[in-house]
């Protein structure tokens, strides 16, 4: 059923295509502001490789031309360290296409890594990045962490790395967006924010992530909204499962996120903030809150959260979610390339983008 379901999106998506190219050939601007996350390019990245390798969307200027086509109104990518040649063509070309560029960096890990981030952030600098985003803890917290003391120890970790980083990007003038990765609830990531008292670390604001930490995500986008240097724009459908919940990435307006009202918080605190689509076409990731093993780092969360987050997945919950990994590669792009034009539209018709 999902794969008749996703090959009945390829007739709107070669129209949509079409429509891009011809824009894309005449040089008009972007047909949207939001902007791009690599991270939502998996399977078309990976079908290129295998079928068309001079395609390459690692490749920056491959990613911007493939954005540029697809309508969107920037990138957020990892752009490593460039020369200088490579890097002006970039920053000319999202200029002539009037795109904003946004980077991806890791903070550094200790002392001895410091030139590598200071090489990464003069390289986005030059490329016309304001903003990096970046995460400072592994994985998610309840599948990552096993005891409150280990996950103490990599928020230790996260902090430090953060006070390195800040005189860097300070000499540098670009800000670091850091991601509610699905790691600190509210309160732990305000509290550090608030510590490091810095013009040039705030947040990347992820709208749909906090979701799995049984935290409300307007309530979510309202505290960090005055932090805000960056926001992954996103919609979640969600199941009841046994364990506790499903959830996966969807198309913008096909989940259950109250996506108007949120970028209306946003926009009311940052009116210049940027927002990114991280859309990520896979298949649906399990939330298992009613298991032991979830509660390890997590036992200060009041039952009302808990009993909240079900009641929003019982008021939402979907027949079915796609199951991406069922379908061939080929139509994993489609599918993929599909959400992001609908999430592209929905933006540009719904939101004011």
């Amino acid at each position: 059923m999902h794969r008749r379901e996703a090959l009945k999106t390829l007739a709107a998506a070669a129209a949509a295509l079409n429509a891009s190219a011809l824009r894309a050939a005449q040089n008009e601007p972007p047909a949207t502001r939001l902007g791009v996350v690599v991270y939502c390019l998996g399977h078309r990245t990976q079908a290129w490789r295998e079928q068309q390798p001079s395609r390459d969307l690692s490749d920056p200027l491959a990613l911007l031309e493939h954005c540029h086509q697809l309508g969107a109104g920037g990138v957020q990518l990892s752009l490593g360290v460039r020369d200088e040649t490579y890097i002006g063509r970039l920053r000319e070309r999202a200029e002539h296409y009037g795109m904003f560029i946004e980077g991806i960096v890791s903070p550094p890990s200790g002392p001895a890594d410091a030139e590598r981030f200071d090489a990464q952030l003069a390289t986005a600098q030059r490329a016309g990045a304001d903003v990096v985003r970046t995460v400072i803890m592994p994985g998610r917290r309840y599948e990552f962490f096993d005891s409150p003391a280990q996950f103490r120890e990599h928020a230790e970790r996260g902090r430090r790395a953060l006070e390195l980083a800040e005189p860097v990007a300070a000499k540098h003038r670009v800000r670091l967006a850091v991601e509610n990765h699905k790691d600190q609830r509210v309160p732990e990531r305000l509290e550090l924010l608030q510590r490091l008292s810095s013009p040039w670390i705030g947040a990347c604001v992820d709208v749909g992530n906090s979701f799995a930490l049984l935290e409300d995500p307007l309530a979510v986008a309202e505290a960090y909204a005055p932090w805000a240097f960056s926001v992954h724009l996103k919609d979640q459908a969600v199941q009841e499962s046994e364990d506790g919940f499903l959830f996966g990435d969807a198309a913008l307006g096909q989940g259950s996120l109250d996506l108007k009202r949120m970028v209306q918080v946003l926009r009311q605190a940052k009116p210049d903030v940027r927002f990114s689509l991280e859309v990520i076409t896979r298949d649906p990731l399990q939330v298992p809150c009613l298991t032991e093993n979830y509660w390890a780092t997590l036992s200060d969360v009041p039952g009302s959260d808990l009993a909240r987050t079900l009641r929003t997945v019982r008021a939402h919950a979907q027949k079915t979610l796609p199951r991406v990994s069922e379908l061939p590669p080929a139509d994993r792009a489609e599918f993929e390339e599909q959400n992001i034009r609908q999430s592209l539209a929905y933006a540009r018709t719904e939101l004011g983008m």
